[in-house]
């Protein structure tokens, strides 16, 4: 591209990293295509300080991430993460899954500056985001907001702004919280499988004798909840099978 100055404008690159599957393909349906150079990172190992230098982004978009991003990368790029929280409410792990025991029915999707503090980075901009569903429908409800989200920061590049109000720190939770016991009403029921729902994450579980049984796909209707449930002898479950 050359400007009317007869110099060639800067084309510039973006990366965009997440794991699961339907972040890459908000990347290959709704980025990819943008202008500029766009990349996208699926694992930790292609995840280098080398790697990003390499490709020199104006910024780096994270859409779902477990791993400890290099902090030279965080020091020297403008890394951008999506928070499923109204932050500073909301702060660190198990974001959803919180919220939903709060009882909250709809939650911000943040946008906001990785810093070394935990979620605790500037903010650039917030939308609306539901969370009814299963956990895996709001997570691909969030990409496909997230990638909106992008390309308005692509095109505006707004200045993050600190985040104001009272800081609450969410925990994140271990697999054997997805054990049923403490629910006391249908609703309940359902709102703790659905919120576990996912693939990759640890199902609603019971264990009866020497068998488990993972539930998905929770319906709640006619005072009854009807859900799918996976059964597997729990020994088997324990030593990774």
């Amino acid at each position: 591209m050359v400007g009317h100055s007869g110099q060639r404008a800067e084309r510039k690159s973006y990366v965009v990293v997440g794991y699961k599957p339907w972040n890459r393909r908000v990347f290959d349906e709704g980025l990819a295509g943008l202008s500029g150079e766009w990349h996208y990172i699926g694992s930790p190992e292609e995840l280098s300080a080398a790697r990003i230098r390499e490709l020199a982004p104006r910024y780096v978009f994270f859409l779902h991430w477990s791993w400890k991003v290099p902090n030279e990368v965080i020091d020297n790029y403008e890394c951008v993460c999506f928070h499923i929280t109204d932050v500073p409410y909301g702060r660190g792990g198990s974001p959803l899954q919180n919220l939903i025991l709060r009882g909250h029915r709809e939650t911000k999707l943040t946008a906001l500056r990785m810093e070394e503090g935990f979620d605790a980075g500037p903010v650039y901009m917030k939308e609306s985001l539901s969370l009814q569903g299963s956990a895996e429908e709001i997570y691909m409800r969030a990409a496909r907001k997230s990638a909106e989200m992008i390309k308005r920061m692509v095109a505006e590049e707004p200045a993050a702004k600190p985040q104001q109000g009272e800081v609450v720190n969410f925990k994140r939770r271990k697999p054997a919280e997805s054990r049923i016991e403490r629910q006391s009403s249908l609703e309940e029921l359902h709102d703790f499988i659905r919120m576990l729902d996912a693939d990759g994450y640890p199902h609603a579980f019971l264990e009866c004798g020497k068998f488990r049984l993972e539930f998905s796909r929770s319906a709640l209707y006619d005072g009854r909840v009807m859900a799918d449930v996976r059964i597997t002898l729990a020994a088997d479950w324990e030593s990774g099978k």
